[in-house]
């Protein structure tokens, strides 16, 4: 069996006396698209900056590629977060070429990638605008840009479709899958349940903090005797009982 790209073990997490993730472990493996699910306050955005190294785990395992996350291994990791973090004074083909940058690519490889990218997102007409001035849909597709630039190993996208029509939509989607088809591990996190059905491998559902659900897809379904992902999610945030997490 494959090693995983991501391997996370009885992960816990506490901020002062709050405990906010509670024995957590997953594995995501290079080519696949991994659904991060859960209700706002679940975990998922601390899960993620734990993996980064952003906040120090509590105890347990988080690697990427058999490691701990550094800064140093940063081309490893392609992040949209749902906090956008664009600057918004700079110029759209700058502020890419800045990313590229960064990620270790070439001046010239990153003004190349960009150029080829605003011109499929059909935004090559504003390399030269400034951030500030694009839509809300215009600057998410330029972050999607940065993220993808460089063919990171792991594909990491939060809400990644809010706030875009069904046109751009879809042209991020096909975006996504074809970072999968190169080898990405693609972890996608969204409270859209389409999007779980038509793009996810395995999932991972979490409530409180701990672990609701996992597995491929399928296995989820027949565990839950349901059809649809929205209709399970919806079934574990609305259960009283005690809390098992299904691994």
């Amino acid at each position: 069996m494959k090693t995983p790209i991501i391997s996370v073990k009885d992960f816990h997490l506490s901020i002062g006396s709050k405990k906010i993730v509670d024995s957590l472990s997953f594995d995501v493996h290079s080519g696949e698209v991994f659904a991060f699910l859960g209700a706002n306050g679940s975990g998922k955005t601390s899960t993620i900056r734990s993996l980064l190294r952003i906040y120090e785990p509590t105890s347990g395992d988080l690697l990427i590629d058999g490691k701990p996350f550094s800064s140093e291994r940063g081309y490893l990791i392609g992040y949209l977060p749902e906090e956008r973090g664009l600057y918004t004074r700079s110029k759209v083909l700058d502020t890419m070429i800045y990313f590229g940058e960064l990620k270790g690519m070439t001046r010239a490889e990153a003004r190349e990638f960009s150029l080829k990218f605003l011109e499929r997102v059909d935004l090559a007409d504003k390399a030269d605008t400034k951030i500030k001035k694009l839509s809300g849909g215009q600057q998410q597709k330029i972050q999607l840009g940065v993220a993808v630039m460089g063919d990171p190993k792991v594909l990491i996208l939060d809400e990644p479709t809010k706030g875009l029509d069904p046109v751009n939509r879809k042209l991020l989607l096909d975006i996504v899958d074809e970072q999968q088809e190169k080898g990405a591990a693609v972890i996608y996190i969204t409270h859209l349940m389409e999007e779980v059905e038509r793009l996810a491998d395995r999932l991972l559902i979490l409530k409180d903090g701990k672990a609701r659900a996992y597995g491929t897809v399928k296995a989820v379904k027949q565990e839950f005797k349901s059809k649809s992902i929205e209709e399970i999610f919806v079934t574990i945030y609305n259960e009283k009982s005690a809390e098992v997490a299904r691994v």
